[in-house]
């Protein structure tokens, strides 16, 4: 990216513009009413949204809720915290918030990036000597979400291995429970470390589309990891019953933003519609959650990670931001969850989307 980007032309103000307002408008069409923007910063060669964002806010153009987390320069410290701040300051208006922080702690595990306790294995089963990548120091993560903490953001953690989010859980200790800080993604928990989201008041902030068997898990993370390990992988099951929080987004434009696809995912443990190498086979089914768990991680579970108390339930006295399908996915087989399509998208009342 970085050997082609100066060659790219520059993204017109009025690009960006209409690219936020066809997104949000795809959103809708899924049902989503609201969302965390995991990046909100320059990175990889892309702009800030930031100023996007706040300008749909001022037009009333942006009908959906949408929390920032502001990206933390992991090549700086301590002193971009100020930045941040006045950041948080200038963009937060009308639906738009920038009060969280985003550190990407780890890669991914398909490129051996993911910080891991013991060292991948190669194509043969033989561990090699990579264990993954710590972009940010430990001890120095520590100090930076303790300040981030005292200066009211929420900390938002991408934690992909076990050491990853091992690591990220030990910033975590000792901060307020009111930021509702999360990690993100999950993919390898620790056994060790499963009750320690629940005991430290930390969301599990989980992507549940990517639990099953597709050519990705099969060919380019189950060798590396190895069949003990491999075991650990999104464990939803295992943290809901130690009581953590679970909280639910799709990581989009990595993966589909649709919930009811992500959320058959959870419930099933094998992709709707997608004949994978294992087909329907179901990928850990113990670590299966209920119907209703799985809903409330992608509604209450996202509205309260991002200080929405007042919607995410349909109940009195709550914003009516409502989501209509085509049917009960509760009434029906458990297999055909993904099959639902949404009707109709409310925000504050007021339809965003109808089919």
């Amino acid at each position: 990216m970085h050997a082609v980007v100066r060659h790219v032309p520059a993204t017109d103000p009025e690009d960006y513009y209409r690219g936020l307002l066809a997104g949000q408008t795809y959103l809708h069409s899924l049902g989503v009413t609201g969302w965390q923007d995991a990046i909100v910063g320059d990175y990889a060669g892309m702009d800030d949204p930031g100023p996007t964002y706040l300008q749909a806010a001022r037009t009333g153009d942006l009908t959906a809720h949408v929390v920032g987390a502001l990206w933390w320069n992991r090549d700086l410290g301590e002193e971009q915290v100020a930045s941040l701040m006045e950041r948080r300051a200038t963009y937060t208006h009308g639906r738009f918030r920038a009060t969280s922080v985003k550190v990407m702690q780890d890669g991914v595990a398909e490129n051996g990036t993911a910080a891991m306790t013991a060292p991948y294995l190669d194509r043969c089963g033989h561990a090699t000597t990579n264990t993954g990548h710590s972009f940010v120091d430990p001890d120095a993560l520590r100090a930076y979400v303790a300040r981030l903490d005292a200066e009211g953001f929420q900390v938002h953690v991408h934690g992909i291995g076990d050491r990853g989010v091992r690591e990220a859980l030990d910033a975590f200790a000792g901060t307020s429970p009111d930021r509702r800080h999360h990690i993100a993604h999950l993919q390898v928990v620790h056994p060790d470390d499963v009750r320690r989201f629940a005991d430290l008041g930390v969301a599990a902030n989980i992507q549940a589309l990517w639990a099953c068997l597709d050519d990705q898990m099969v060919d380019l993370t189950l060798p590396f990891l190895g069949s003990r390990r491999a075991a650990w992988q999104y464990p939803f099951g295992d943290l809901h019953r130690a009581g953590a929080r679970l909280v639910a987004g799709s990581d989009w434009p990595v993966s589909t933003p649709n919930p009811l696809e992500a959320i058959h995912v959870a419930v099933n443990r094998w992709a709707y519609g997608e004949d994978g190498p294992a087909g329907s086979e179901p990928f850990l089914p113990e670590q299966a959650i209920g119907l209703e768990t799985a809903f409330a991680a992608y509604t209450s579970g996202s509205a309260w990670v991002n200080h929405r108390d007042e919607a995410g339930t349909v109940a009195p006295g709550q914003v009516a931001d409502l989501v209509v399908l085509d049917r009960d996915p509760f009434a029906g087989s458990p297999t055909q969850i993904g099959a639902a399509q949404v009707v109709s998208t409310w925000v504050d009342g007021v339809p965003v989307y109808e089919a």
